[in-house]
């Protein structure tokens, strides 16, 4: 068992006054740094040698005074030599080692004076002999006692992951696979953490393969599984004829080492490979990234993107932190001069349960615990210094424990690795406290355990798993897959947990777990929860269904992040937006609505009366699919739906082709305009026969040919209205032909773009079903659809094509409450609206998506649109609105007033809308 800190510094203490008058190098240095040694209870003996040969930079031969391989070298002079000099020395010697055996320490003294060089860390410290006993814990490293600050851009995550990845190849490749192999690595990298961290003697698992086991490797899997097997064995219970460095390892328990497994085979190169994973510091490594890490060893691809699969600590807190830790906090520095309520604080902390329905590798418990126990240690170093007493037992003072912690991970191994994580969290977290208080402090053998469970989360009854009257909060990231890509057993989970709601096919996966939460939440309403989702759950159609049934069993809106881009470094991954949403069957006193101006910006925290499904400050209003506009405006239908097998359109290179064969069909032709094409200023072409006279269209007969392979294609169609289509091959299944120019919105455009391009096309023109036609629209019209308004509210309100506006005509033009304008009101929406057509000829070269990219739009188009929303914000009776969700909220109480005078049966609008597809 390691020394505790106060041990230590009592040792530093004696050995400074031992040596304080010696000064010969060559008589004493061998005796001088075995004591050094000893201070931290640790035999030079068997970590480090003395006079260690090697080449140096400049080829010759020389003698390192003490190499501990990977970790220190030590150059030793007389007293009073000068120890830049030595330095210098000690530094030449790095060329001579290999990559592994490389120390992340150097140590220069001249038995008077120390300097230590942190060669990760790049810093230098220099101090006395006589300081030795303040600055022992500069050698916390040597304990495997360093305090540390963790992140995902640490090299030594990538090489971890190399390193581990690459034995896990060689065992795959050699035959030892399956559970086995994901056992035995979960195994190891408790090895490698515990040598690192204090739970194992400082070096003590790379010591026993590197003394204990052939350099051919033939022996190592033999020694591992005897190692195994006392580690899972009481050392009251083990051999008296062990040995000694068998002996030395302690008693783990947990259940982790319990499992028999099949010796692995290893060779000399597996051997070399495990020996390198060994000289990393795996104590640098936190716990939050092991599912990211295993992941990534498991998969070569995912191996060379670490940060593909990390789910960062900040995208973690943005849901802890308002869900319980900043109410925790604040609740912690109200009592920090209060001893006697503070000890009832810290009782509340110990009682905290905390459960992940869908927990991976544990990430989200793993932080929730780190920070849990961070507070529980600021609680007892004020109780300490109120109480003003020596800490007599340290391992009384902690009371949060990982039994507080509960799981379900579908799959077997990363339900082991966030078994592991929290464990070894738990550890890094009592070095702490060991450092806080002077006493070494673990929890060996390992008597409690999370509850993380393996299996489906949806079929499972959580209530079986932890009592909720128990339970405080309910957390994670289920699962990302939208509606549309479940397979057949997660299309049954939905099926089964919605199985009295209407419309449930529409939902993502996600969605169940809210749903679980609800009803589980029933039976104690004082549960709080927070769930990281797709931001899909907010928009479109699925807001009417999921919403509409949560909010009947009494749901609360208590926290949101709108949407944002959840984190990964990953080449060509691409992004997932995201919403957090923190909710319970309880409304909150406070709630907080934290927005982005960006997916990829900062958020911004806005204290709001309320939040609603869209998640905006306004009334728990559910937009329907309406089949008519609220107000008095123009009607919008969808275009063109040929469903002709392609036959019907054209590019330029096969229209004038087609015409040479067949000059009288010239005229049949007209311009074919489907958002891409409007955007992207391409052109294409349809032939159009559904007007063209039956004698004429006998006399083409390579039309006729393309009329036959649009009647073969319907024909051939599984559904019967496509085959049905058959019997009129010149028209389409969809038409909307407009008898004069016409305003398009496109139905997909890309979520970069601040305003979506709206605008007018030629009567001529054939749209696809991919617009939204607007007939008869005015430039009063285009002016309130292309202004800011319009857009703030299809952002809210809309669904979403992977991250992309997806224009619903139902859901988001139907319900958009128009402004009542005045006669002065509309003129000068129609003079902006004309004045931005008119910036926009002034660039005829340009397309659409050139001048609303937000990187190339022209300043004077972006002023014309400023001065077109000033115009439209004015019909509202508004000037400015101080963000965008200010903004929403501001339509959404408009919707709330024009919807209540509508009769319930009563249809308003202008025109006759096409349904939308």
């Amino acid at each position: 068992m390691p020394l505790s800190w106060n041990e230590v510094k009592d040792r530093a203490l004696a050995f400074s006054k031992e040596w304080a008058n010696e000064t010969s190098e060559d008589a004493e240095a061998k005796s001088f740094w075995d004591g050094f040694f000893n201070i931290f209870g640790l035999s030079r003996r068997r970590l480090a040698s003395f006079e260690q040969p090697v080449k140096k930079a400049d080829g010759k031969g020389g003698f390192i005074d003490l190499l501990w391989k990977g970790v220190l070298l030590v150059e030793h002079k007389s007293r009073g030599k000068d120890l830049d000099r030595a330095a210098t020395q000690a530094f030449d010697y790095f060329p001579g080692l290999k990559e592994r055996d490389l120390p992340r320490f150097v140590l220069v003294s001249d038995f008077a004076r120390f300097r230590l060089y942190d060669l990760d860390e790049d810093k230098t410290f220099d101090f006395s002999l006589a300081e030795l006993y303040k600055k022992v814990r500069l050698f916390g490293f040597m304990l495997g006692m360093e305090t540390k600050s963790f992140g995902k851009e640490d090299p030594v995550n990538i090489k971890a992951a190399e390193k581990l990845g690459k034995l896990h190849d060689l065992l795959k490749a050699s035959g030892y696979e399956g559970h086995e192999l994901e056992v035995l690595l979960v195994r190891l990298l408790f090895c490698l953490f515990a040598e690192d961290t204090a739970i194992f003697q400082r070096g003590q698992f790379q010591l026993y393969i590197e003394s204990e086991t052939r350099e051919d490797g033939g022996d190592l899997g033999m020694h591992l599984a005897q190692l195994f097997q006392v580690l899972n064995t009481p050392e009251n219970k083990r051999q008296k004829s062990l040995n000694d460095l068998l002996a030395a390892f302690p008693y783990v328990n947990g259940r982790l080492f319990a499992e028999p497994l099949s010796l692995a085979a290893f060779d000399s190169q597996m051997r070399e490979t495990l020996l390198d994973c060994t000289a990393l510091d795996w104590s640098r490594i936190s716990p939050a990234i092991f599912g990211s890490l295993f992941q990534s060893i498991m998969d070569k691809k995912a191996r060379r993107d670490l940060g593909a699969h990390y789910t960062s600590e900040t995208n973690i807190l943005k849901a802890l932190k308002p869900l319980f830790l900043d109410e925790l906090h604040g609740e912690f520095e109200k009592l920090r001069n209060k001893p006697n309520q503070l000890m009832d604080f810290h009782q509340k902390l110990a009682n905290i349960h905390i459960f992940d329905p869908a927990c991976g590798c544990g990430n989200f418990l793993v932080i929730a615990y780190r920070e849990l126990r961070l507070l529980e240690l600021e609680v007892l170093r004020e109780l300490h210094k109120a109480q003003k007493s020596r800490v007599l037992d340290v391992g009384e003072l902690v009371w949060l424990n990982v039994d507080r912690l509960h799981g379900i991970e579908l799959e077997e191994f990363p339900a082991q690795i966030a078994q592991v994580a929290l464990w070894l969290t738990d550890h890094q977290m009592n070095l702490l406290v060991s450092e806080e208080f002077g006493q070494y402090f673990a929890r060996l053998p390992l008597k409690t355990a999370p509850h993380i469970v393996q299996g489906n989360a949806l079929d499972m009854d959580w209530a079986g798993l932890i009592a909720p009257d128990v339970l405080s909060y309910i957390v994670g990231n289920p699962p990302f897959l939208g509606a549309k890509m479940l397979s057949e057993q997660q299309r049954q989970d939905v099926d089964a947990v919605f199985h009295d709601t209407r419309n449930s096919g529409l939902l993502d996966y996600v969605s169940c777990w809210y749903r679980k939460a609800v009803d589980y939440c029933a039976a104690n309403v004082a549960i709080r929860c927070a769930f990281v989702s797709t931001n899909s759950i907010t928009q479109g159609e699925q807001v009417g269904v999921l919403w509409g049934d949560l909010l009947a069993r009494g749901i609360h809106i208590h926290f949101a992040h709108r949407t944002f881009q959840w984190n990964s470094e990953a080449r060509g991954k691409a992004a997932v937006h995201c919403v957090i949403i923190g909710f319970g069957l309880r409304d909150a006193a406070e709630h907080w609505l934290y927005d982005y101006e960006t997916p990829k910006s900062e958020p911004a925290a806005l204290k709001v009366g309320r939040i609603n499904p869209y998640l905006v400050d306004a009334a728990d209003i559910l937009l329907p699919n309406r089949s008519q506009p609220i107000c008095a405006v123009p009607g919008i239908g969808i275009g063109n739906k040929p469903i002709d097998g392609g036959h019907y359109l054209f590019s330029d290179e096969e229209k004038d082709a087609f015409i040479a064969k067949e000059a009288a069909a010239a005229k049949w032709f007209r311009r074919w305009l489907g958002a891409d094409e409007f955007i992207n200023g391409w052109q294409r072409w349809c032939l159009w026969l559904g007007d063209c006279p039956p004698a004429e269209l006998r006399k083409m007969p390579e039309a006729m040919k393309r009329v036959q392979a649009v009647k073969e294609v319907r024909l051939a169609s599984k559904s019967a209205p496509t085959r049905k289509l058959a019997d009129t091959p010149t028209h389409f299944h969809v038409e909307n032909i407009p008898g004069a120019d016409y305003l398009v919105i496109p139905e997909v455009s890309s979520e970069r773009r601040f305003y979506i391009p709206i605008g007018y096309v030629s009567a001529d023109t054939l749209s696809s079903n991919k617009l939204r036609i607007m007939a008869n629209a005015s430039h009063y019209d285009f002016g309130v659809t292309q202004s800011l308004m319009h857009m703030a509210w299809v952002r809210y309100t809309t669904g979403r094509l992977k991250s992309d506006y997806q224009y619903s005509v139902n859901l988001v033009y139907n319900n958009f409450p128009w402004p009542d304008a005045s006669e002065k009101q509309r003129a000068a929406i129609e003079q902006a609206a004309q004045a931005v057509l008119d910036t926009r000829a002034r660039f005829a070269d340009a397309t659409l998506a050139d001048l609303y990219d937000p990187l190339t739009m022209p300043p004077a188009l972006l002023k014309a649109h400023q001065q077109l929303d000033k115009a439209v914000d004015a019909a509202y009776g508004r000037k400015a609105f101080a963000s965008e969700a200010e903004r929403v909220a501001f339509l959404f109480q408009r919707y709330q007033e024009l919807t209540s005078l509508l009769p319930t049966a009563k249809k308003a609008g202008r025109g006759r809308p096409q349904a939308e597809d």
